[in-house]
């Protein structure tokens, strides 16, 4: 998720911030206005505007995936948020459910996230919480069969952190920019282990997810410029208020920033509409983003596939992070956006091969992040040669290997979950070391069969989720040969 370039004053921030941890009220927000229809697998022909062509066939085979129904109020102060969610989900598993599991992230970044009127196909449920109040548990009264669905309801509101002290100020209200990440009741990932709910760690991801279909109704100040996952469907204002609907799908989050300062600057590229909102004084760090991100697509489509959506977003906040990605949409810090920086064209790249590994390939990013910030260090090495030749390739490779050598090359395994590493730990062998192993293994495959790998692993789990095993199987069945000595030596604990 963040990209890492040094360990600064930003990684000291964190080794001194302390976890605000807030408790379920019991009170319940008003109901909102009712939500627009949820899209089920017999209508989602409208979520086609928002995909190339190339991904059109793929609303037709995803017969299980849950659908979203959200309604945001934002304030006029634009730190608290009432909203409401209705949810089809899908047992997706080849083994009954007897409850459904939501996160409630606010409770774990600095705001407060109630929920009330539940309810499980119209019939009313009291939740039970856990994790501080970060694990929402609906029980069901049946048990939820493989391949059947339920409806559930809830209203929820927000109050938004004014700081960016927590996981990097992914949602906060500050400096009148508004981040909202995760601010919706979302539901936890079900896998071989479970039901996925742990406390994240301050220096990696918050969430992991699967794919889902989104539609998003944003009631706003009319003054705020609003960016938002997916593709913008309509806009109405009414007195000092807007109403703005967004369809997103197939995606794993959903991710909206605001500014009353955003100025939007766009580039268009081979059928996607690329826009940076930012404020006006950054126009020049905006353009200079704009043109990398136009040539880190062209590159990645070259090497990987198609980037699946028609539009891709960035936005400048004040993160402690220097960028953050989403499913379509890019949180870049302001303090890069001066011209001249010389981590802003590495930092877009970085974050566009995101749109590849973790939203398109998606993974366990707590349990195995080296699967999408290693792949995507290395997919920014790859734009380097590409762009710049050796001399590109050289430079972007000293950063890497500097990573490493910072914690003097420990030959810690790669494939750790966040929480088992330090701080700079993390820095070292997730974005250093597990850049490294890729060139090892591209060095055991042949370049050729390399290449062929990885456009095969991405072609083969789109949509799905990765894991080490299936990354190493792919690897395998490419090149015909036993990997297991090499991911020994890099990747197993």
């Amino acid at each position: 998720m963040k990209t890492y370039f040094q360990l600064t004053l930003i990684t000291l921030l964190f080794l001194t911030s302390c976890l605000l941890l807030t408790s379920q009220a019991e009170s319940t927000p008003a109901p909102l206005p009712s939500e627009v229809p949820l899209a089920s697998s017999a209508d989602r022909s409208k979520f086609k505007v928002g995909l190339v062509p190339e991904y059109h066939h793929i609303l037709d085979e995803l017969p299980y995936t849950s659908s979203y129904s959200i309604h945001l109020l934002i304030a006029d102060n634009l730190y608290e948020i009432t909203g409401s969610e209705t949810v089809v989900y899908f047992n997706a598993e080849d083994v009954p459910l007897n409850e459904v599991n939501f996160r409630l992230f606010p409770n774990l970044l600095g705001g407060k996230m109630k929920a009330g009127n539940l309810s499980v196909d119209g019939e009313g449920v009291t939740a039970a919480y856990s994790l501080h109040d970060s694990l929402m548990t609906i029980p069901l009264k049946t048990s939820l069969q493989p391949g059947q669905s339920i409806t559930l309801r809830m209203d929820f509101e927000i109050s938004i952190p004014q700081s960016v002290s927590l996981n990097y100020g992914v949602q906060a209200y500050y400096d009148n920019v508004l981040a909202l990440a995760h601010a919706y009741p979302m539901i936890a990932v079900y896998d071989d282990e479970g039901w996925n709910a742990e406390i994240p760690p301050q220096s990696g991801d918050v969430t992991y997810a699967d794919i889902s279909f989104f539609t998003v109704t944003v009631d706003a100040p009319k003054n705020l410029v609003v960016a938002g996952t997916g593709v913008e469907v309509s806009r109405q204002n009414t007195g000092n208020r807007q109403t703005v609907r967004y369809e997103a799908g197939p995606v794993r989050d959903f991710y909206l920033a605001a500014s009353p300062d955003y100025q939007v600057f766009v580039r268009e590229s081979n059928g996607v509409t690329i826009r940076f909102y930012t404020r006006g004084n950054l126009q020049a760090g905006a353009e200079f983003a704009l043109d990398v991100a136009v040539r880190a697509v062209e590159i990645f489509e070259k090497r990987y596939a198609p980037y699946p959506y028609t539009e891709l977003d960035f936005v400048s906040t004040p993160t402690l992070a220097l960028g953050i990605e989403y499913p379509g949409i890019i949180a870049m810090t302001e303090s890069l956006m001066e011209p001249g920086n010389a981590y802003l064209e590495a930092t877009v790249v970085h974050e566009v091969a995101h749109q590849w590994f973790y939203n398109l390939v998606g993974n366990d990013q707590l349990d195995d992040p080296w699967l999408d910030e290693s792949l995507a260090q290395f997919a920014t090495l790859q734009y380097y040669v590409d762009e710049y030749g050796e001399a590109g390739k050289e430079a972007y490779l000293e950063d890497i290997e500097g990573r490493w050598a910072y914690i003097v090359n420990e030959r810690i395994p790669v494939g750790l979950p966040v929480r088992a590493y330090s701080y700079a730990e993390y820095s070292g062998i997730v974005y250093g070391r597990g850049a490294l192993f890729f060139i090892a293994l591209r060095e055991e495959m042949g370049t050729r069969n390399f290449d062929d790998f990885l456009r095969a692993y991405v072609k083969n789990n789109a949509w799905n989720i990765g894991t080490t095993e299936v990354l190493k199987a792919e690897a395998e069945a490419q090149c015909a040969c036993d990997l297991t000595v090499l991911f020994d030596e890099w990747v197993y604990p």
